[in-house]
């Protein structure tokens, strides 16, 4: 199963349960597969709209599928690791910057191995 999770930074927050599996840490400054590029994201952050969602969308959704192009290996072996335990991608998302959750890469990332992978159990909702 694949679904996302809220990473909270600093002293653990009262009454908030981390997800039990698998938890990555999937924000700009993270070396994961499935990181979105720090400059899209500072672009968006600085002036939130619809249309700067829609330019960090399609400018995340191009940079995975360039990184699959290149070497599929790492988002393979993340499928694979999701078909077999629970597996949480994290990000900060919402925050006061970004208070739509729907509005994080996580998302978008989920809505991608979905379509990269079918038979794999994602979970969309944030």
């Amino acid at each position: 199963m694949l679904a996302r999770y809220k990473i909270y930074r600093g002293k653990p927050v009262a009454g908030v349960t981390l997800p039990t599996g698998v938890r990555q840490d999937t924000r700009k400054h993270t070396r994961h597969c499935l990181r979105p590029q720090a400059e899209s994201v500072a672009e968006y952050l600085a002036k939130p709209s619809a249309r700067a969602w829609k330019k960090l969308s399609g400018s995340y959704l191009n940079t995975i599928k360039q990184r699959c192009k290149e070497n599929a290996t790492p988002i393979d072996k993340l499928a694979e690791l999701a078909a077999n335990k629970s597996v949480y991608l994290g990000c900060s998302c919402p925050t006061e910057k970004n208070p739509n959750v729907q509005h994080c890469h996580t998302v978008l990332a989920l809505e991608f191995m979905q379509g990269r992978y079918p038979n794999l159990d994602v979970k969309l909702s944030a």
